[in-house]
């Protein structure tokens, strides 16, 4: 643990050794941006005069048969539109989406990171940030307000100050849209339900009595293949996959500042009562009711999807929208071929909280950071990408494509999203890979953008989206903009954390009952002393510093 917090420190103060200090310029980034003058002078009639080039990071999902993510029709799109309104080249690089927290701090140690980045880890842009080694975005993005009205209309000034340093005014990085705040949602197999004549669970303890029916009926439920039960399937980021069930032993009216001071884990690991969750999985798993191999397989891996697939799985907790996803070879379509037409996962709402409510925290309306290494020697063409892919017009033709290749169009012009073929294929969800400011349906059309959600997944029953998504946003509480800015001791500490959380809970999950507290208990003094508490201290410091005795934020 300890070389790997180094491993990432030397590499940022390489960074910053060849990039300098990250003194102002002209062009709102650093003095490494001597050729990208973020000045609108440079442009004529709206574009360059001279031909630009800009990288754009993209995940590469690894999706079986999925298109080239760097090399595909919408990145032909993407480069089109770019090179006709602002004379600029843009050339994609690949990221793998599971490890994409390393793999970008490796780039940006390299000072070879693409010119417009993407990530979902904070701790990365203020530890570069710190050093230098990112672009301040503030004067750049404010001075040419009036050539990036799409950028500005579409994030709004809560999306793009939502991370601005209370005392610099430092803008590292602005955030994309969260069009739809669903997080998590449990899902069960509607069937099998009906199979044993049981009522769709409403409270943790039907939920237990579901899947312990599960695991005792496995030779009605699966005959030859009753070996193969799975009640209940979580994965080795237990503290996600299970967020529903653990964080409902959160209190649901816990203050802004408490819940602050312990988001800094975004899987609430440090939340008071969250134990509590924990060791409910624990009794489960020493039950049988939960994968005994759950811990096995990491970010990536398609066993648990294929064990799904294969019709073993009961029950499941996962992305608000994840049975449905990847068309033809989604978990709903895939559960037919071996289950029956009346094998389906429906979502449910079980997981109570204290008050017999469903409190789901949420991240609020912002998703993925999107920020400029100080590497980059054109933030102008980066700030004019991000305008580009901001315009309602390219963000609606990236999320469906052409009418009859990968959407058809029904009555009151609903969008219904059909399975493509080859270069067609979007390799995420809505292309959400592409369209970085932008996570989920965004069409021109605000009211068809609602009425076509239900639609988004080809070849899925619309009912069952609607009801996920009603079930997503029940007792929704969602994050706010706190304005404290960057925390000193995250630096570095962003993914060490969070693989020593993992590491924690999946020890203390598999761990005998008897000796779960034990394993537990140790496992947190170590998460706490490798760093976790000195992020909680400065936190809770840092809140007084600005907000005084204050416990909620309006």
């Amino acid at each position: 643990m300890k070389k790997r917090v180094v491993s990432l420190m030397l590499a940022a103060m390489m960074t910053v050794m060849a990039v300098g200090c990250g003194a102002k310029s002209d062009n709102g980034g650093s003095a490494a941006n001597e050729g990208g003058a973020a000045d609108a002078s440079a442009l004529v009639d709206g574009k360059f005069a001279e031909t630009q080039h800009i990288t754009v990071e993209v995940y590469d999902r690894g999706n079986d048969g999925g298109s080239d993510p760097v090399n595909n029709k919408y990145t032909d799109y993407i480069k089109k539109g770019m090179l006709d309104k602002y004379n600029v080249e843009v050339e994609f690089v690949a990221v793998p989406r599971w490890t994409e927290v390393e793999q970008i701090s490796n780039l940006l140690a390299a000072n070879n990171a693409p010119d417009v980045c993407v990530t979902y880890d904070i701790a990365t842009i203020e530890t570069y940030g710190n050093m230098g080694g990112i672009v301040d975005m503030k004067d750049a993005l404010e001075s040419n307000k009036d050539i990036l009205p799409n950028l500005w209309k579409h994030l709004g000034e809560t999306n793009i100050y939502w991370d601005q340093h209370p005392d610099t005014g430092t803008i590292w990085d602005i955030n994309a849209v969260r069009e739809n705040q669903n997080d998590v949602n449990t899902f069960i197999r509607e069937d099998w339900l009906k199979k044993l004549n049981l009522e769709v669970p409403k409270t943790t303890e039907e939920f237990y009595n579901v899947i312990c029916a599960f695991r005792d009926n496995a030779d009605t439920l699966l005959g030859a293949d009753a070996s193969k039960m799975i009640p209940y399937s979580i994965s080795f980021d237990a503290g996600y996959r299970a967020k529903t069930l653990t964080m409902s032993f959160a209190d649901p009216k816990m203050t802004d500042k408490e819940y602050y001071i312990n988001s800094f884990d975004d899987r609430g690991f440090t939340i008071p009562g969250v134990k509590e969750g924990f060791a409910l999985l624990n009794k489960w798993y020493n039950e049988g009711l939960i994968w005994k191999d759950f811990a096995l397989y990491g970010a990536g891996d398609k066993t648990e999807d294929d064990l799904i697939k294969a019709g073993y799985v009961g029950a499941f907790t996962h992305n608000w929208d994840y049975p449905f996803r990847d068309g033809e070879n989604s978990i709903e379509a895939n559960i037919k071929k071996f289950g029956g037409d009346d094998a389906k996962f429906i979502a449910i709402d079980p997981f109570q909280d204290k008050n017999g409510t469903h409190t789901k925290w949420i991240s609020g309306p912002v998703d993925r950071k999107i920020f400029l290494p100080a590497t980059n020697k054109n933030v102008l063409a980066s700030l004019l990408y991000l305008e580009w892919i901001s315009t309602p017009e390219n963000i609606e033709y990236l999320q469906i494509g052409d009418e009859g290749v990968t959407h058809e169009v029904g009555e009151g012009g609903v969008i219904s999203i059909i399975a493509a073929e080859g270069n067609d294929i979007q390799n995420s969800g809505m292309n959400i890979d592409y369209t970085i400011t932008t996570n989920g349906l965004k069409l021109v059309d605000p009211e068809l953008t609602s009425k076509s959600i239900a639609y988004s997944y080809a070849g899925i029953d619309p009912a069952l989206v609607e009801e996920a998504d009603k079930i997503a946003k029940t007792d929704n509480r969602a994050a706010k903009s706190y304005h404290i800015g960057a925390i000193e001791a995250e630096t570095g500490m962003g993914d060490p954390l969070s693989q020593k959380r993992d590491q924690i809970i999946d020890q203390a999950i598999v761990a005998p009952t008897a000796e779960f507290d034990k394993v537990f208990d140790q496992g947190m003094q170590e998460y706490l002393s490798t760093g976790g508490q000195a992020i909680i201290d400065e936190r809770k410091a840092k809140w007084e510093s600005i907000h005084g005795d204050k416990e909620n934020l309006d």
